[in-house]
């Protein structure tokens, strides 16, 4: 069974419709990926996911349950968690910080917890730093546990963003082009990163430019263009299809 299924999903902004009757299957356990010339609609179906935006028409199950009309905290605590397309960290705070926020859906200790700074409410703080360390590491920045999100360079920063979405313990995690900003040895280091989060059980659903990376790591891809599904299948199909070539990847049929 899909982990999120996308039926028809419409969504209009006054007579512009941005996606048309779109669906899209997220399997479990691997990578898939959105493609699409810019202003295709990809952000838009991936605010939809996360709760942004209530889709006009379709519905949305995650694991099961609808979550379409669901808030974005709610649809977090099911298990979503999401990179965005513009770097959205809190910027005086340091990344270790940051990555403490992503956190909080799965902190248990209440408000009285807190003011009283009980045994259980320091346990977990504890537990939560270490968490925090070791998603740093995970990502390739132990090092820049201290530092101001602010003062890291901008791919750092996208790395940062995917540490801090991992610190939810999600179960789909939706990056919005993860490789933007990126040198060829981020690059790299990104492609080996998506395919250790895979091995953690964590399936990815990412929207992403690059076409190397996209398929080099990717299991399934679907294409969107002017709001409209026009292919899906995997990199070696979608590479070789003529409708794709004319619509994205440039050429002709």
């Amino acid at each position: 069974m899909a982990l999120l299924r996308a039926e028809d999903i419409t969504v209009r902004f006054g007579g512009i419709t941005a996606i048309n009757r779109a669906s899209i299957d997220i399997e479990p356990g691997g990578i898939t990926s959105l493609i699409g010339p810019n202003g295709a609609g990809k952000t838009t179906f991936f605010n939809c996911i996360s709760g942004v935006y209530v889709p006009n028409e379709g519905t949305i199950l995650f694991d099961g349950s609808h979550i379409e009309g669901k808030r974005g905290f709610q649809i977090c605590n099911d298990g979503i968690s999401r990179t965005y397309q513009i770097i959205n960290l809190f910027w005086r705070m340091t990344a270790v910080e940051n990555v403490l926020v992503g956190q909080h859906p799965r902190l248990k200790s209440g408000f009285l917890s807190s003011m009283l700074h009980t045994k259980k409410q320091r346990q977990e703080e504890r537990e939560a730093l270490e968490k925090a360390l070791n998603l740093l590491d995970f990502v390739g920045l132990g090092g820049k546990a201290n530092d101001r999100s602010s003062s890291l360079s901008y791919g750092e920063q996208r790395l940062l963003e995917i540490a801090r979405a991992l610190g939810g313990d999600p179960k789909l995690l939706l990056l919005d082009e993860p490789a933007a900003g990126m040198n060829s040895t981020e690059m790299v280091a990104l492609d080996n990163l998506l395919r250790r989060i895979i091995h953690r059980g964590i399936t990815i659903f990412m929207i992403e430019h690059d076409m190397k990376l996209v398929m080099g790591v990717t299991d399934y891809i679907y294409v969107l263009d002017n709001g409209m599904l026009i292919a899906k299948g995997t990199p070696a199909e979608v590479q070789n299809d003529p409708v794709v070539i004319r619509a994205y990847l440039g050429g002709e049929e």
